[in-house]
């Protein structure tokens, strides 16, 4: 056995910001060495950011990345890290493969390289391309056929990329075969509810597979709908976890190995030159081995690795929203939001969330209350800007809705029921567009994904905003999360975000008089139960109805959510917390005539 001390760097890129994402290596890399680290490895494209979607078919962006990555390779040497193998994670292309039939020459890969000393060692690309879910990469990518197995330290390490582990047979089967001491996978592995269980049991499975200790590594941070929660570990063949990071923080994992020393034969080139040696899996996968230090180290006592315990569900959900919405605000350049708080649930929670993720300093909450809000709502959203510090105004919407109606029925067109309940709505968006240009917020919708599934929002009115932060959080959930919010300020002495009668009351819009939810849908806990049947299971009516919903039921609430979907289309993104969010996960027609409920 020989010893490897390895440092996973869970860092938080931003796509597209090649400068700022090489910083974050090198910074990285100097923690590591400073650890006494010999092998370094960081996420899935690193370099340019997760996803790039198009950016990965323009050749100025591919070519630019590949400047940076050599680049960095010079840096790294310059710094004084030229011994610290690192394994990084970029855009790649393939302008000296013969083109064919879907493979065109100069096509994009997702590709991984290994750096040492001043140059790249080796490249290879993502075998697997996942085109499910949240992902396109057969869109962008073209597949890789080559395992790279580098000798660091006297041992073997196999490098892999996130969907290659998820997929059977592949780099998997081909690290077996090539018997290396570590399989190493770089990643860049969106969260969803309950993903750290699978992922887990995932790695440990793969690692009996290879037949050796598996180091999985993941970036953190928010980009767009998704969000990226780390928990990088590493577990030996056994399912043993040896170490494991926090989850939504950035973090160096650092973990001493005891490792099989290489056994295969492999004459050392000269860095930069051919492989020294190649050989072909079974399935057909190309065996690259390379060295890049084949001296083991010398003995010296290990340190434990770190294993950070998991968080519970709701606290878990709840870091992803808020990381999701900090992420996106700051990496888009602005510094603060305004919200539209109504003292209901979905907006005090938006409202808490958003405070955590920007400090109240950066949160402005706007009142707007016509002649039909409750003084209880107009208390409840004084009381949530006390409870939270942010910024509250109140701007009375009741004398521009009568200039609308008055300029409408003057021109023919009294607006009554329906219409005027979405003018007031609408002249609430209007206000906050408008204080959003004047002042430079961002604007935060409010929505929660049971409203936005029936299509229980106003276009051009609380649909309006340039985030939302809860669309893929049930309504039932949202009543957790506030719940847990306030619960666990409580615990750390600290006064509850949230007021409790936000929480307690029964929900409505309030535009018209005595207005409920119930009064157009069921009872949030039944409305999400069959929401989770038809939008995350893809069950149908009979299917549904045989859990023992009504008929009538299932009809009207399928009904609701299929003619939605022109507004969903519409709404803006928000993070992605579910295992199918409204979005990238769930693609459907607008323009359709099937109907489940038909």
């Amino acid at each position: 056995m020989a010893q490897l001390r390895i440092a996973l760097a869970q860092i938080n890129p931003t796509v597209g910001d090649l400068a700022g994402n090489a910083a974050l290596i090198l910074d990285s890399a100097l923690r590591a060495e400073s650890e006494g680290a010999h092998l370094l490895a960081v996420p899935e494209m690193a370099l340019t950011g997760y996803p790039v979607e198009d950016l990965a078919l323009r050749p100025s962006f591919v070519q630019g990345a590949r400047a940076a990555l050599d680049r960095l390779a010079a840096d790294l040497a310059d710094r004084g890290l030229g011994e610290l193998v690192v394994v990084v994670g970029y855009l790649d292309g393939t302008p000296n493969n013969q083109p064919r039939l879907g493979r065109p020459a100069g096509s994009p890969v997702n590709a991984a390289a290994v750096l040492h000393r001043g140059e790249v060692l080796v490249r290879s690309a993502k075998h697997h391309l996942p085109n499910y879910g949240v992902f396109d990469e057969y869109r962008y990518f073209v597949p890789g056929d080559t395992l790279p197995v580098v000798r660091v330290r006297g041992i073997d390490v196999a490098v892999a990329i996130c969907e290659d582990l998820w997929q059977d047979s592949g780099p998997v089967a081909a690290t077996a075969e090539a018997g290396a001491g570590l399989l190493l996978s770089i990643n860049a592995s969106p969260y969803e509810l309950d993903k750290d269980d699978v992922r887990y049991e995932l790695l440990a499975r793969r690692a009996a597979e290879a037949g050796c200790t598996l180091a999985y590594v993941n970036q953190i941070g928010g980009q767009d709908e998704l969000v990226f929660d780390g928990d990088s570990i590493v577990v030996d063949a056994g399912g043993a976890v040896l170490a494991r990071a926090g989850q939504f923080v950035d973090e160096l994992l650092v973990a001493d190995l005891d490792l099989p020393a290489a056994t295969v034969s492999t004459d050392t080139a000269p860095i930069g030159s051919a492989p020294a040696q190649d050989s072909t899996a079974s399935n057909g996968m190309i065996i690259r081995r390379v060295v890049a230090t084949a001296e083991p180290v010398e003995p010296y006592e290990a340190r434990p690795g770190a294993v950070t315990p998991r968080l519970d569900d709701l606290a878990e959900v709840y870091q992803a929203l808020v990381l999701g919405l900090r992420d996106y605000v700051r990496k888009n350049g602005f510094s603060t939001v305004v919200i539209a708080v109504s003292g209901g649930i979905d907006s005090a929670l938006v409202a808490a969330i958003a405070c955590d993720a920007l400090g109240a300093r950066n949160v402005y909450g706007v009142s707007m209350p016509s002649r039909y809000s409750s003084e209880h709502s107009k208390d409840d959203a004084a009381d949530l800007a006390q409870r939270t510090g942010l910024h509250y105004e109140t701007v009375p919407i009741a004398p521009m809705v009568d200039a609308y109606l008055k300029t409408l029925a003057d021109s023919g067109t009294p607006m009554t029921g329906l219409a005027e309940e979405n003018l007031q709505a609408r002249v609430r968006g209007t206000a906050l567009m408008a204080l959003s240009n004047q002042r430079g917020h961002l604007v935060l919708a409010t929505g929660n994904k049971s409203e936005l599934a029936v299509g229980y929002s106003t276009l051009y009115g609380d649909a309006v905003g340039a985030y939302a932060p809860i669309k893929d959080v049930s309504k039932t959930m949202v009543w957790a999360l506030s719940r847990w919010r306030d619960e666990e300020a409580a615990r750390r002495g600290e006064v509850p975000p949230i007021p409790r009668n936000s929480i307690e009351k029964e929900p409505s819009a309030e535009l018209r008089p005595g207005q409920k939810d119930t009064d157009s849908l069921p009872p949030y806990e039944v409305l999400d139960e069959i929401l989770d049947l038809y939008v995350a299971g893809d069950h149908g009516r009979e299917e549904i109805e045989s859990r023992g919903f009504g008929p009538e039921l299932v009809e009207r609430v399928l009904t609701l959510t299929d003619r939605a979907e022109y507004k969903r289309r519409q709404y803006p993104p928000g993070t992605k917390i579910s295992a199918k969010a409204f979005g990238r996960d769930r693609r459907l027609p607008i323009t359709s005539r099937w109907r489940e409920s038909a």
